[in-house]
Order: structure tokens, then C-alpha cells, then sequence
């Protein structure tokens, strides 16, 4: 799923941004979601909003594809093999600092309020939970991209692929307008 997503970007990137293509073994299908729903939002809708937190962010697969993009990316690994692999490819592929860094920092621990824009491919079992967190810390114009599991509770504003390769993107607002103050942030409103 993470090659799909890396190779996909980086064909849809070359159609609009003339970037150079670094994998050529995976489908375009996440890619196209990923790029077309973030790429272009960012760029037309929030020029200057760039920056993308990347939570728990692996070997920086998903940093890489968005910052190729524009994006300033932070990617967030508590796992020091997968954060000394993406700051090597980072060295490798010769990516400023300035335009991705991988910090060893639990995403859980770090308050998030600067990021406009989030991506994640994170286990089912914490997609709850990180519904709450991210609420309570974005930004109202936030956008969240979330890999092969979605939210169980936010309305997302569009999808892209199915089965293991789908993606949905949330929009914080969005997700605040169907949650009632009074029945907390664990339920969408009118489900008390």
C-alpha cells in the first residue's frame, strides 16, 4: 500500500509539478486521491498553509510523496529503525531539512495546533481515540488524510479507491459540525 501511494504521487506529480518518477512498480489509484485531494486543495485553497504532520510515519513514504509536492512536511516515529531509514533516504534523495524532517516524537505527546494539513496510515485501533485527539488540537481549516482505515465517527468529505486501497480525506470543521457539544466528542450528535 505505501508504494502505491509514493509512486502514484510522484506519476501525478510529473503530469503538473514536472517531478522526476523514483518507483516504477505501483498503481495509480492512491496516488491520484492522495495528490488530487491534498495537492490541489493546498495549492489553490490554502497557498502559504503548507505544512503536513505525518503521524507515525514509518519509513516516510507519505512525507516524501506530499512534500515533493510543496508541502513541509514533520514526520512523527517513535521507532528508530523506521526514523533512521527515512532520514537516510532523506539525505540520499537530497531533501532540505527545510522541506521534510523526521523527529522521534509520540505524535500522542505532541500538540498538534500548527498543522493544517495530516496524513496517516495508522491501525484501526486507535482511529477512535485519534478522532478526539485531533479535534481538540487542529485547526478549524485542518484537512486529514487517512489510509486504508477511516474514522469511525467523522463524516468524510471525499474517498478515492477501495479495499485496501482507499483513502478518505476529512475536513476538522466538517467533522466539529456533527459533534454536539453536550454529548461530548466520543458520539456524533443526535446518537446520545
Amino acid at each position: 500500500m505505501e508504494d502505491c501511494i509514493e509512486v502514484i504521487l510522484e506519476e501525478h506529480s510529473s503530469r503538473w509539478f514536472s517531478h522526476q518518477r523514483s518507483g516504477p512498480n505501483v498503481t495509480l489509484l492512491i496516488g491520484s486521491a492522495f495528490s488530487g485531494v491534498y495537492g490541489l486543495w493546498a495549492m489553490f485553497c490554502m497557498p502559504g498553509l503548507r505544512l503536513l504532520a505525518d503521524l507515525g510515519s514509518g519509513d516516510g513514504r507519505l512525507g516524501f510523496a506530499a512534500s515533493s509536492m510543496g508541502f513541509q512536511c514533520t514526520g512523527f516515529e517513535i521507532n528508530s529503525i523506521l526514523l533512521a531509514y527515512s532520514r537516510s533516504k532523506a539525505c540520499w534523495r537530497g531533501v532540505p531539512h527545510t522541506d521534510i524532517h523526521f523527529v522521534k516524537h509520540d505524535f500522542w505527546k505532541t500538540y498538534l495546533s500548527k498543522y493544517r494539513n495530516v496524513t496517516m496510515f495508522l491501525t484501526p485501533a486507535v482511529m477512535g481515540v485519534l478522532e478526539e485527539k485531533l479535534l481538540k488540537e487542529l485547526p478549524e481549516d485542518a484537512r486529514v488524510i487517512v489510509c486504508r482505515f477511516p474514522f469511525p465517527h467523522w463524516p468524510h468529505s471525499c474517498t478515492a479507491g477501495s479495499g485496501l486501497n482507499q483513502v478518505w480525506a476529512y475536513d476538522v470543521h466538517t467533522a466539529r459540525g456533527q459533534f454536539s457539544p453536550i454529548a461530548g466528542l466520543n458520539q456524533p450528535s443526535g446518537l446520545q
